[in-house]
């Protein structure tokens, strides 16, 4: 079979015909010429060459595809016959759409995060390199570490450090300040990522060196924004921090990091350093051939090598160094929770075949005639079903289309939902896009939903029974519960899993609640945070920082309405730092510390504008300055866990013991306790937490602070805080010297993006487990609305023997409700043992909550009794005369 003559059939096909009515005509004279009357020399003249349609069939199928003929014929009948019943075909297309464009949605954005490669070049050959001990790998770095890291040449072709934008710098220089997100790199952090420079050049070894000078690199975005793209710019100096810098390139606009940054600065790390403080990041890109497993071996004698060099203490005995690929440490644990929703929306689309397949059961039943009529005249049962499975594609394939738009519709509401803790997903989800992945993905969902929902129904409707489907009333041709096992058996499964669906929902939304009800340990109420940059050189001591904090209080206490204000180097709620200590006097054991806990610098006002209570001892005073003896204050978890039968106020402490030169500081006076507060988040246990004044802070801790992290403000007031923010933000401008505030947000906006994930969660579940609910509902509806129509006959006979209305209402409400129950009870099995999946998710309830497990069941019954409900109030008003007459 050649594409020419294929496509040149239908000529042929009008040749040919013209050739045997040419024959037919000839041999049909030669009977006439013999006395033949005309319709007989007609008829021998038929009888002599055969029919001559079945031979012009035959070269049709010799001259074109055979298979793709019999499927667009397929395909045209099919259209025909959904357009016949657009009630039919309208509500296939909508519970179909509605489970592949939420499987679509999920999908984009599992492929998006978990799926799609780096987009470094050779991303599966980067690594993420990690401290471990006993207490679990941590990726953070030191300064020893990363001097040791980047000497493994026989294993990395590159090593890069990079903190995570850190405190943030002021462009300032112009009337308008602006606080910009910065980031410290080392020289190689543009070669190893692959940032395409698109004018100047990157830093140097010798700028990323100690005293390298004043270097900047400059984002697209802020290139374009704020200098209008102008080339000339390298080369030039701009103002950050109140300092020149000499701007020597800009990086393209296709450089794009997980954590976006508008300049990058050089770490200029001092390598003869044994400070011990871990405060960034370092990827490497290992060389051809070396595996992950050959790296952590090797690093495993890069630990021995770090112990001889900066001592024993300097890690623990189970301590030592390893990789994990890049990507794998960026989707860290997203990937459980998105899998987990995959799973979810899988639910969705079964229950979607489940509820089509219902419907092609009925459809069928009600056309046996017809496809009996079609097996009588010569359509073997092959044909018969690739004719429904053909009507059981189109529906899929058109219902892909409408789910593929209705699923990237939804995904923009899916993303507006989403935690900000998304990874990859870019700025707003514009990672997330419609590609060739997504658009495969949708198509194969489809033609597989197709077979699934198609496969069943076509298999029982080719074996028809053609006497008795010839014979049999079209009012009677479908089938009762008894018989109809495969819809019932449907119907169960329906119910089973929108049961497991609601009950994952119900668990989470009581996970939600329990949250909600959680104390955070401090207020939320009218409480305005903002942070201040403080990276400059002016901040790299102790006593101006204090001074411009002291200065700020005093303005914001000054504002009408504020009742409180403070300052701190983090926020609860919102990560932190570690720190190591010793309690003087108590034996150290294998270590050089006692143990370690959360570090907090904070104003002495902190606690009382958090309204966090204090338990034991005193507060920080306004007396408590860097002339004062050093004090502290620690949480209550820190006392139980450090001072479980003693008196913590009665020691001192001498905190960053063993951290590094930095830290080291004279001891402090444990001077209180403080009440705990939920700093790592509200769904974790309060960890220690110690307390020192900003105002007695070691000089270069002070230095390293200022760097890593920016100054919070905290105001309290007794109106709502945005109101304020106008003369707050000027208030600490003018105490610092003119320096922007950013970030400003509530508390209570920080404690609602805390249980952003939760939320999320809960959202996503609840709206699956109703889409599941409604289509578990549809189709009990369904199956009993269609049992009650096909038995009328039955019923109107039951009615004129004397049956009351109440009898056939309870006889339909029965059978509707045994498959519903059967639903209930194999669904509660099945939640029982896919719920703990959902352990992790939880929060102050157990994966086999007794609430959710009866609640949720008589809730799905009763919504199961309101769908069984309506057709058995049908079933009462028949007609029996009417009933009758059908036959």
């Amino acid at each position: 079979m050649t594409i020419r003559r294929f496509m040149h059939r239908i000529r042929k096909d009008e040749d040919l015909a013209e050739e045997i009515e040419s024959h037919l005509g000839h041999e049909q004279d030669a009977n006439a010429a013999r006395g033949l009357p005309p319709q007989e020399a007609r008829r021998q003249a038929r009888l002599r060459f055969g029919n001559p349609h079945a031979t012009r069939e035959r070269v049709w199928r010799y001259r074109s595809f055979p298979f793709i003929e019999d499927v667009w014929r397929d395909l045209r009948f099919a259209v025909r016959s959904l357009a016949r019943t657009p009630g039919f075909t309208a509500t296939a297309l909508l519970v179909i759409a509605v489970g592949i464009g939420v499987n679509t949605a999920v999908f984009s954005v599992i492929d998006a995060v978990l799926l799609k490669p780096l987009t470094y070049p050779d991303p599966q050959a980067l690594v993420q390199l990690e401290n471990t001990s006993s207490h679990g790998p941590y990726p953070v770095a030191s300064i020893p570490n990363y001097n040791i890291w980047q000497q493994q040449s026989s294993i990395f072709q590159q090593v890069a450090a990079y903190d995570l934008r850190g405190a943030g710098m002021n462009l300032t220089g112009g009337d308008h300040p602006e606080q910009l997100l910065a980031s410290h790199v080392t020289a190689k952090y543009f070669a190893l990522f692959g940032a395409p420079v698109v004018a100047g050049r990157t830093f140097t070894a010798a700028e990323d060196s100690p005293n390298g000078g004043r270097v900047a690199v400059l984002s697209y975005g802020l290139w374009k924004r704020h200098f209008g793209g102008d080339p000339k710019i390298v080369g030039s100096t701009i103002q950050l921090d109140g300092q020149p810098w000499l701007v020597i390139g800009v990086v393209g606009r296709n450089f794009v990091t997980d954590m976006p940054a508008d300049v990058w600065v050089p770490f200029q790390f001092d390598l003869t350093s044994r400070e011990m403080v871990h405060g960034f990041f370092v990827t490497a890109r290992l060389k051809p051939g070396i595996t992950g497993a050959a790296a952590n071996a090797q690093l495993a004698l890069a630990a021995e090598q770090f112990r001889r060099t900066y001592g024993s203490n300097s890690m623990e005995d189970n301590g030592g160094f390893g990789v994990v690929p890049l990507q794998e440490f960026m989707i860290g644990d997203t990937r459980f929770p998105l899998m987990v929703l995959l799973g979810a929306v899988g639910f969705v689309l079964l229950i979607a075949c489940a509820n089509v397949a219902n419907l092609l059961l009925a459809r069928a039943s009600i056309r046996k005639r017809e496809l009996a009529t079609r097996a009588a005249l010569g359509a073997g049962r092959g044909q018969i079903i690739r004719q429904l499975l053909t009507e059981s594609l189109a529906l899929s394939l058109v219902g892909g289309l409408l789910g593929l738009l209705m699923g990237f519709a939804g995904l923009h509401l899916l993303l507006s939902m989403s935690p900000s803790d998304i990874p990859r997903i870019g700025e707003n989800g514009s990672a997330v896009v419609l590609d060739l992945r997504v658009l495969l993905f949708t198509l194969g969902v489809s033609l597989l939903t197709g077979i699934v929902f198609g496969l069943v129904p076509a298999i029982s409707a080719s074996r028809p029974n053609l006497a008795t489907s010839l014979n049999e009333n079209s009012s009677r041709s479908g089938l009762g519960f008894r018989h109809g096992k495969i819809r019932s058996i449907l119907v169960i499964s329906e119910m089973a899993l929108a049961l497991v669906l609601v009950i994952g929902a119900a668990l989470l939304i009581r996970t939600f609640l329990k949250l909600q009800d959680v104390d955070p340990g401090f207020t939320t109420h009218n409480v305005l945070t903002s942070t201040m940059s403080i990276s400059g050189s002016r901040f790299q001591k102790t006593a101006p920082v204090a001074q411009i904090v002291r200065d700020g209080r005093e303005r914001l206490m000054a504002i009408p309405g504020v009742l409180d204000a403070g300052a701190s180097n983090c926020l609860p709620l919102d990560g932190g730092f570690g720190m190591t200590f010793d309690v003087l006097g108590r034996p150290r054991g294998e270590t050089p510390f006692t143990g370690g806990a959360g570090f907090y610098s904070i104003s002495w006002s902190y606690f009382s504008t958090f309204e966090i209570p204090l338990l034991r001892g005193r507060a920080f005073t306004e007396q408590d300055d860097g002339a004062a003896p050093g004090v502290v204050i620690i949480n209550q978890a820190m006392a139980r866990q450090y001072w479980p039968k003693g008196d913590p106020l009665k020691d001192r402490i001498q905190i960053g013991a063993g951290a590094g030169p930095a830290f080291a500081e004279p001891p402090r006076q444990v001077v209180g306790v403080v009440g705990d507060t939920r700093d790592g988040g509200v769904d974790r246990d309060p960890d220690a937490r110690m307390f020192i004044p900003i105002a007695q802070m070691p000089d270069a801790e002070t230095a390293l602070n200022s760097r890593g992290a920016p100054l919070y403000w905290i105001v309290r007031s007794r109106v709502s805080p945005y109101t304020l923010r106008a003369g707050i933000e000027a208030a600490v401008r003018e105490a610092s010297g003119g320096l922007p505030i950013a970030h400003v947000r509530t508390m209570a906006e920080v404690e609602v993006r805390n249980t952003a994930r939760q939320r999320f969660n809960m959202l996503l579940l609840t709206i699956f487990g109703a889409a599941g609910l409604m289509m578990a509902a549809i189709g009990v509806y369904g199956v009993m609305s269609y049992s009650v129509q096909q038995r009328t006959q039955e019923l109107g006979v039951r009615m004129a023997l004397g049956a009351q209305a109440s009898n056939l209402r309870n006889m339909v409400v029965g059978q509707g409700m045994i498959l519903a129950g059967a639903g209930v009870v194999l669904g509660i099995g099945a939640a029982f043992w896919l719920t703990r999946f959902l352990a992790s998710f939880l929060f102050g309830v157990k994966a086999w909550d007794p609430v959710a497990f009866i609640v949720t069941p008589l809730l799905l019954s009763a919504v199961a009794l309101l769908a069984v409900w309506i057709p058995a109030k049908r079933a009462t008003r028949v007609d029996p005369m009417a009933a009758l007459r059908l036959e």
